[in-house]
């Protein structure tokens, strides 16, 4: 599986590689989901939510970037969209409608190569 950092920045895939903003990583990579949705980076947040998801269901611990503290992640998600509503004038009603609007739904299986650009 892709790397949680690798993911939560990809900017988009070519074929089987991943290609990754090297820049946004490194300034944002140790935020957890809800300091991303709070930055404004609302597609950053969902990704970094939706693989702690994946962590989760594959048996691995999510990731541990809120200062120690693991939440579950429906309740991530639900603050994620929180936030988004706060600051958007076009209110989403659901977790699905932001998973949609971004296009974030899983974490891809098959990536091999990560380009960072």
């Amino acid at each position: 599986m892709i790397s949680r950092g690798d993911f939560v920045f990809t900017i988009g895939y070519e074929g089987n590689t991943a290609v990754v903003d090297g820049a946004m990583k490194r300034r944002h990579g140790s935020l957890s989901a809800a300091e991303l949705a709070g930055l404004g980076l609302y597609k950053q947040a969902l990704c970094a939510a939706v693989y702690d998801e994946a962590a989760a269901v594959a048996g691995r611990p999510p990731s541990r970037k809120s200062g120690g503290e693991v939440r579950a992640t429906a309740a991530v998600l639900e603050e994620i969209l929180e936030i988004y509503n706060r600051h958007q004038e076009h209110k989403l009603g659901s977790v699905e409608d932001l998973k949609r609007l971004f296009g974030v739904f899983e974490v891809p299986e098959g990536v091999g190569k990560v380009l960072v650009i």
